[in-house]
């Protein structure tokens, strides 16, 4: 994880380009959730907790909810319905950052000067123009680039405890995923798999004699014509002229189904088949299918190889997160912390 000097949303909200960025790819739940009714909030520099006597105010809490909810910038405010477990959660993230970087402080980490100094380069690249880096320094720093520098400090001081703490002790070697592969046998195991095309007949429910035996005739011409198709696109362009199930629209694909998804009868017919052959009628209640056959997968373990970068990513967070928790514990057991 990585820990940056946060941008003032005040003054960044339509420049920022990792601000926009976030936006643009946010889950749709939230995208939504941002149209809801919102609360504006004020900043007035109060304190909202004291960390071993240092105070954190409303604006480093401000701050923080924003990173943790972007839309707010767009919006005018948060949702009133996540208003406070956005604050919450915004307030636990900023007495831990400062619990880090006091730790840091006790261990007497520094930060190298040039590299202290590319850092603040690279901050004012965010901004478009002179006067807008001014309007944030005015704003946020009282117009002070010492105060800005001892914050970028501070971020980085953060960023070197997690790295040391956090990050680098969360790898995961190729012996541990292969002992958690080894242990966890079910979770890889993969069903049977078909991958299938449909052409289906589908009278009422409840047919009457005459609509029993018109469903009947559609489906025998359609097997008829279905059997003189060769390749996937001739049948899926049947499929799409004259199917009555919904995979019609997509040249009657259903892509890779789980056996456990498709009736006994599909089942027990797709099993006898070979890829690109064709089913007879199969009937269902009142309906009649017909399927081609795509492919299809026998049952399986997926091999490590298989899943390992996945797996990889996912125990390192779980690890992280297990790691970040711990520290986090442990430095609140011997400080002073006051909210409100």
């Amino acid at each position: 994880m990585k820990y940056r000097l946060p941008i003032c949303a005040f003054l960044l909200m339509a420049v920022s380009a990792a601000s926009a960025q976030v936006a643009s790819h946010a889950p749709t739940a939230i995208a939504n959730t941002a149209s809801a009714p919102t609360s504006p909030l004020q900043v007035s520099d109060k304190p909202v907790a004291r960390v071993n006597g240092t105070v954190l105010t409303d604006r480093d809490l401000l701050r923080e909810m924003y990173t943790i909810f972007p839309y707010a910038q767009q919006h005018n405010g948060f949702p009133k319905a996540q208003e406070a477990a956005i604050r919450q959660g915004a307030l636990e993230m900023i007495i831990f950052e400062e619990l880090v970087y006091q730790e840091a402080g006790r261990r007497k980490l520094a930060i190298p000067a040039e590299k202290l100094t590319r850092a603040q380069a690279e901050f004012r690249k965010q901004f478009s123009s002179p006067d807008q880096y001014q309007q944030y320094l005015q704003a946020e720093m009282h117009g002070s680039e010492q105060q800005l520098r001892q914050q970028m400090r501070r971020s980085l001081l953060i960023e070197q405890v997690l790295k040391t703490d956090v990050e680098l002790r969360s790898s995961v070697s190729p012996a541990e995923l292969q002992a958690y592969y080894e242990k966890n046998p079910a979770r890889f195991q993969q069903g049977e798999t078909f991958t299938i095309q449909s052409i289906s007949v589908m009278p009422p429910l409840k047919p009457t004699a005459d609509q029993a035996k018109e469903a009947r005739r559609k489906a025998e011409d359609a097997l008829r014509q279905a059997k003189a198709t060769k390749s996937y696109r001739e049948f899926g362009l049947l499929a799409e002229k004259i199917s009555e199930d919904d995979y019609r629209v997509n040249m009657g694909d259903h892509k890779v189904v789980p056996s456990d998804k498709l009736s006994p009868a599909v089942v027990k017919t797709l099993q006898t088949m070979q890829s690109g052959q064709i089913s007879g009628l199969i009937q269902m209640e009142s309906a009649y299918t017909i399927i081609r056959l795509n492919e299809n997968t026998p049952a399986r373990k997926k091999p490590l190889a298989e899943v390992k970068n996945e797996l990889k990513t996912e125990l390192q967070k779980e690890k992280y997160e297990k790691l970040r928790s711990n520290l986090a514990k442990q430095l609140r057991a011997k400080a002073k912390i006051e909210v409100g």
